[in-house]
């Protein structure tokens, strides 16, 4: 089966389900998303990665991949495999010392949330993305595939991003994103 690489492009309020988010995958060759609605704690989790926040206690994820990190195990991608009532099934992949290869099912956020800690690639396959996937009526409404927090694009690319947020009227993101612009442009 041919894998589809993903990248997070959002992860924001989820509007469908009250107290709950929803991050948003796009693919990487593409203008499909993938929505996948999770709890604040997984939410708290990847965002906090993402923007190379430093809690002064290791979060769970931060403690599975230390622990990986000290069996000189390493994470080398993460797989949305299938959606089963309604649910997102995954699979943690990568190699132990001997690089042999190891699986491990997961939640589809905590595997996210460590995929953004080891900077490795997510992936689906085609009968998840038909199933679930999103399809853009327009490409020029598609962010940049770009992986990582905001701090890792160029000026040029903050500021498409900007335009498109803006354009979408979501003004939480376009705050964020200006911020990293001021940031940038001060650097």
């Amino acid at each position: 089966m041919n894998k589809i690489e993903l990248n997070i492009i959002a992860l924001a309020d989820s509007q469908s389900s009250s107290g709950n988010f929803v991050i948003i995958l796009e693919e990487l060759l593409g203008f499909r998303r993938l929505p996948i609605i999770i709890g604040a704690f997984e939410a708290q989790a990847i965002a906090v990665s993402l923007e190379q926040m430093k809690p002064n206690r290791p979060l769970t994820h931060d403690l599975f991949k230390h622990t990986l990190d000290v069996g000189k195990m390493s994470l080398t991608e993460v797989i949305i495999t299938e959606l089963l009532g309604g649910v997102f099934h995954a699979k943690l992949v990568g190699l132990n010392q001997d690089k042999t290869r190891w699986e491990v099912d997961s939640r589809s956020s905590d595997a996210i949330a460590m995929a953004v800690r080891y900077g490795c690639p997510i992936y689906t396959f085609e009968s998840v993305m038909k199933e679930a996937g999103v399809v853009l009526d327009s490409p020029s409404q598609a962010f940049t595939n770009k992986r990582g927090s905001l701090h890792d694009y160029s000026l040029e690319e903050l500021q498409q991003l900007l335009h498109q947020v803006l354009a979408k009227e979501d003004y939480e993101s376009a705050s964020r994103i200006r911020d990293a612009i001021s940031k940038k442009s001060k650097a």
